[in-house]
């Protein structure tokens, strides 16, 4: 399976993790797609900026770019009608406030006690923390996507990060590529498989331990 097609089972379960009147944060990255796979029956859904926007649009056309309207990954974006626009201080104010319905976010290491690092490799290059230290202890819901191993082969979904934390404890859901889980009270618990995918499949590249709340068919 190729990687857009990989990346596509991601975003399209992530999608429903969207309901009706909700205020959502999208992480820089693959989570930036979601937005293009919301379910039709869900009505009256606001995309947050930490950079300050509330009613995120449509990625523009090529009539519609205006260089001075961007999302916190610093892509050109739109703002729907009846958008707001505020200062950074207002915007986290939101956030660390929870009044933020969703965040989904990007992952580099999760652990199996639902601890994040998705914010920095140590000896890389980083241009700032971003919001995701906020997001992931203000948001009413943190849902993660990524991989479910990089490019090495080796697994992302580990006993214990070994990367910087971004928070500790702080996923509700992760969706992979290989699967679905989530995180209550410090357990991981395997709840859905993707397309295709067995669960041999997903112990073969889980280092984490999991249980398995898998519906029987």
């Amino acid at each position: 399976m190729d990687k857009m097609t990989q990346r596509m089972k991601i975003i399209r379960r992530a999608a429903q993790e969207i309901k009706s009147d909700m205020v959502i944060n999208l992480g820089i990255g693959m989570p930036t797609l979601v937005a293009n796979e919301i379910n039709d029956h869900v009505e009256n859904v606001y995309f947050q900026s930490e950079n300050g926007l509330l009613g995120i649009g449509p990625y523009p056309t090529d009539a519609e770019v205006d260089p001075d309207l961007i999302n916190a990954g610093k892509e050109t974006v739109t703002a729907a009608k009846g958008a707001s626009f505020f200062d950074n201080a207002e915007s986290f104010a939101m956030i660390r406030g929870g009044h933020i319905d969703l965040a989904i976010l990007g992952g580099m290491e999760i652990a199996q006690n639902g601890d994040l690092a998705n914010y920095m490799i140590p000896g890389k290059l980083v241009k700032g923390m971003g919001g995701a230290m906020d997001l992931v202890v203000g948001a009413q819901q943190v849902v993660v996507i990524m991989d479910h191993v990089n490019k090495h082969g080796d697994s992302k979904v580990k006993k214990a990060c070994t990367l910087p934390l971004t928070g500790k404890g702080v996923v509700d859901t992760l969706i992979t590529d290989l699967a679905v889980f989530q995180f209550e009270d410090n357990v991981m618990k395997l709840i859905e498989l993707q397309e295709g995918v067995s669960l041999a499949d997903v112990e073969k590249y889980t280092e984490a331990e999991f249980e398995n709340h898998l519906k029987e068919l």
